[in-house]
């Protein structure tokens, strides 16, 4: 029986450790010979030869909360556990790691599931939220309501000081030598935390960059880990999604290595967020300084 199957509710596996049918997603890589595939590279003076590529993985993974199906998102099924804690505290599910329990992931003959059981939060409300995000079309936002929420103000970050940029370069380079599926496929995000002075010492990839980032941000609520205590440093396109996870993860500083959308801007510099884009080997560009050093 399929993912759809177990969206209605029919089947899923017993939750307890060890059953058949769970099985863990942690690990730095998947290994998988279908990610694999013979293929023919062409020059521009139209020499090829076939060559082997390695695919990013990505599957459906389903988030289910207190027996009720949340959301399918499209994501590269390893850290998934990371992955469900750091997309309830984003949306707001959560308010602390603690709110979420019995965490359990299977694979199923169509993708993944993950499920879990929040506590903190009222059924109703949560039922509230299913059926507006049944509601939604596929770019997530439909109807006055999702806009209300797109201008609902962010709570403002905690104070901060400064960043040195030598810091944002050092974590540049060394960002690389955590990214074993980036480097394998060429077609994977990246999300690190970094220590004030640019040691990388957590990072997290996927298919999606919005996944990558809620990963890293459920790796450093497990590990209890102060977001303010160092930067975010991300490899997606900084779009306002991206600021507003950071913001709400207790993120002070955002490093990004492609230029930021009107919006991602205009809500970093509300709230406060400290922001760099365009970061490259050689230079990165300063888009807000939230820092109380200015």
């Amino acid at each position: 029986m399929g993912l759809r199957a177990l969206l209605d509710g029919q089947v899923f596996p017993n939750p307890a450790h060890g059953e058949e049918g769970l099985s863990s997603s942690r690990s730095e890589r998947i290994e998988d010979p279908s990610r694999t595939a013979r293929t023919t590279e062409i020059k521009p003076d139209g020499t090829r030869r076939p060559i082997t590529r390695e695919w990013v993985p990505e599957a459906p993974v389903a988030l289910e909360f207190n027996g009720l199906a949340y959301a399918v998102m499209m994501a590269t099924p390893a850290d998934l556990e990371d992955f469900a804690l750091g997309f309830a505290l984003t949306e707001g599910l959560a308010k602390s790691p603690a709110d979420l329990t019995d965490l359990a992931v299977a694979e199923v003959e169509k993708g993944w599931i993950v499920r879990a059981r929040l506590t903190g939060l009222g059924i109703e409300q949560l039922t509230e939220r299913v059926r507006a995000r049944v509601a939604e079309s596929s770019c997530g936002l439909c109807g006055i309501e999702n806009l209300d929420a797109v201008a609902r103000p962010l709570p403002p970050v905690a104070a901060h000081g400064s960043l040195e940029e030598a810091a944002i370069f050092a974590a540049l380079a060394a960002l690389r030598g955590h990214q074993p599926l980036g480097r394998a496929t060429g077609a994977a995000h990246a999300a690190a935390f970094a220590s004030p002075g640019g040691a990388i010492l957590h990072a997290r990839e996927d298919v999606g960059r919005h996944n990558a980032m809620d990963k890293l941000i459920g790796a450093l609520a497990s590990a209890r880990q102060d977001p303010a205590e160092g930067f975010i440093l991300s490899t997606a396109r900084c779009s306002y999604e991206i600021v507003e996870k950071a913001v709400r993860a207790g993120a002070t500083r955002l490093v990004t290595v492609s230029l930021p959308t009107s919006l991602a801007a205009e809500r970093a510099v509300a709230a406060g967020l400290s922001l760099w884009s365009l970061a490259r080997d050689d230079s990165v560009l300063l888009v807000n300084d939230g820092s109380d050093d200015r």
